[in-house]
């Protein structure tokens, strides 16, 4: 299975980046969990934005347009084969980003999109 690692991981039951680890993991994906507070999701330790990892298929975004600028190098140099654009994560500005590096850019709910089978 294909690697996804969620930027904005919380270790909060009631977040939707909680809920997506918790999901990915029941259907068998390894994820990376990054984050700013110390915790786990779905038995994964959330760590703090450093080491680039090599091996992402996709990552998933539950950080907010106006606090994503500092991520954008580090997305980049993850080189993912796509990032999903969650609900009030939507940016234009990364989005061309992300193209102009050849990198695909969705704009859907990974919840929808694991339960509808389309993931």
């Amino acid at each position: 299975m294909k690697k996804t690692l969620i930027l904005g991981a919380s270790d909060n039951p009631t977040r939707y980046s909680y809920l997506v680890a918790n999901k990915l993991v029941r259907k068998g994906y390894p994820i990376v969990n990054i984050g700013r507070r110390d915790g786990r999701a779905a038995g994964v330790q959330i760590e703090e934005l450093g080491d680039v990892y090599d091996d992402i298929d996709t990552i998933t975004l539950y950080v907010g347009t106006k606090n994503q600028e500092s991520y954008y190098d580090y997305i980049l140099k993850t080189k993912p084969n796509r990032v999903i654009f969650n609900p009030g994560t939507e940016n234009e500005e990364l989005r061309l980003k992300l193209e102009e590096a050849g990198i695909e850019s969705v704009e859907a709910c990974t919840l929808v999109l694991l339960n509808t089978e389309q993931y």
